[in-house]
C-alpha cells in the first residue's frame, strides 16, 4: 500500500501540469489570434478603402484638381506676408517683462485695438493694421551654451538632487526664460515696417523690478569699490613707512639705525621690509576695481540689441497658407470619409435584412 501511493501522487502531478501547459498553450493561442485578427481587421479596412479609391478615382481626381483651382485663386487674394528678426541679450532679469510684453502685444491685434499699438510704437494707425503678429523664441546657442547652462542648474541645487537630473531631461523641460539672447520675430503685410517698431519694442524692457536690481547692483558695485579704494590706500601709507624706514637704513653706517628709547640708545639690524607683497596686493586690488568698473560699463542698460531688423523683410511662406496643397489634401479625405460612411451604411442595412 505504501508503495503504491507515492506512484499515485507522481500520476496526479503530471496531471496536474499537463492541464496547465493545456491553459498556458490555449491562451497563447488566443492571443495570437487575437494579434491576427486585428491586423486582418486593418488589412480588410485597406483594401475597403482602396477599392473605394480606385473605382471613384476619376471622381476624386476632378474633385482634387477643383479644389486646388479654388486654393491658387484664394491664395492670390491673400496679401503678401513679411517677416524679419531681432536679436536682444536682456538683463537684470528683464526677460520675463519682454516676454509679457509680446503677448500684451498679440492681445491687441487679437482684439483690433490699432490704436494702443500705434501709440506704443509711435506709428501711423494704418501701418498698425498691417501688424500681424509678435512672436518671442529662444535666440540660438550652440552645445556648449547649453552645457554651460546645464552646468550652472546642477551647481545651484543640492547633490541628492542633481543626481536625478540627467542633460537631456534638463534640455527638454527647459522654458523659454532659461535662454540669455531671445529671437523677437514680426510678421506684417508692409514689408518696411520693421526698423520702425524697435523703439517701441526696446521700451518693453524697462520695468520696476529690473530697475530694483539695476540699483541694488549699482549701490553693491559702490560699496566693493569704496572697500578697494580703502586698501589701496592703506596699502599707500605701508609703501611709505618701508621707504622711509629704508631711507633710515641707507642713511645709517652698516646698515644699522639707532633708535631712541628711555634707557638710551638701542641699535636695530636693518628691517625686512615687505614691498614686494604691497606690490602685488596693489595689483591685485586695482585689477578687482577695473573688473566692477567693467562690469557696470557692460550691463549699463536693461539689454542689448545683437542684432536689429532688417530695413525690408523676408517674404513670409508657411505651409498652412498653401491652400493650393491644403485644399485637395483636405477634399481627398472628405471624399474617402463619404465613402467609408456610404459602405458603412449599406452593410448595416444589407445586415438588418
Amino acid at each position: 500500500m505504501s508503495k503504491d501511493l507515492p506512484q499515485k501522487q507522481d500520476n496526479s502531478e503530471e496531471v496536474d501540469l499537463g492541464l496547465l501547459f493545456n491553459a498556458i498553450g490555449n491562451l497563447f493561442n488566443r492571443f495570437v489570434n487575437f494579434i491576427g485578427s486585428i491586423f486582418k481587421g486593418v488589412l480588410t479596412f485597406i483594401v475597403f478603402l482602396l477599392r473605394a479609391i480606385i473605382k471613384n478615382f476619376k471622381t476624386i481626381a476632378m474633385v482634387m484638381i477643383i479644389a486646388a483651382g479654388l486654393g491658387f485663386a484664394l491664395e492670390k487674394t491673400q496679401p503678401e506676408v513679411y517677416t524679419s528678426q531681432m536679436l536682444v541679450r536682456p538683463y537684470f532679469d528683464s526677460k520675463y517683462q519682454l516676454v509679457t510684453n509680446v503677448n500684451y502685444y498679440n492681445a491687441l491685434i487679437r482684439e483690433k485695438d490699432f490704436k494702443q499699438l500705434k501709440e506704443l510704437f509711435s506709428i501711423q494707425l494704418e501701418e498698425a493694421k498691417e501688424i500681424i503678429e509678435f512672436e518671442i523664441n529662444p535666440g540660438p546657442e550652440t552645445e556648449n551654451d547649453r552645457i554651460v547652462q546645464y552646468d550652472e542648474f546642477m551647481s545651484s541645487i543640492d547633490s541628492i538632487r542633481a543626481q536625478e537630473v540627467s542633460y537631456d531631461e534638463f534640455i527638454e523641460n527647459r522654458s523659454i526664460y532659461s535662454g540669455d539672447v531671445f529671437e523677437i520675430n514680426v510678421k506684417s503685410t508692409k514689408k518696411d515696417i520693421f526698423r520702425s517698431l524697435e523703439d517701441g519694442l526696446n521700451g518693453t524692457f524697462a520695468n520696476t523690478y529690473s530697475r530694483k536690481k539695476m540699483q541694488k547692483r549699482d549701490s553693491l558695485i559702490s560699496i566693493e569699490k569704496e572697500r578697494i579704494l580703502n586698501s589701496l590706500k592703506e596699502v599707500d601709507s605701508l609703501k611709505i613707512v618701508y621707504i622711509n624706514v629704508m631711507e633710515e637704513e641707507s642713511k645709517s653706517e652698516g646698515g644699522r639705525i639707532t633708535v631712541p628709547t628711555k634707557d638710551g640708545l638701542l641699535i636695530q639690524e636693518r628691517t625686512n621690509t615687505r614691498e614686494f607683497e604691497l606690490l602685488d596686493k596693489q595689483i591685485e586690488l586695482r585689477r578687482e576695481l577695473s573688473a566692477l568698473e567693467s562690469k557696470k560699463v557692460e550691463q549699463d542698460e536693461f539689454f542689448d540689441t545683437v542684432s536689429s531688423f532688417q530695413d525690408v523683410g523676408a517674404k513670409y511662406t508657411s505651409l498652412w497658407k498653401r491652400y493650393s496643397i491644403i485644399f485637395p489634401i483636405l477634399s481627398f479625405i472628405i471624399l474617402c470619409i463619404f465613402f467609408i460612411v456610404i459602405r458603412t451604411v449599406k452593410f448595416v442595412n444589407n445586415y438588418e435584412a
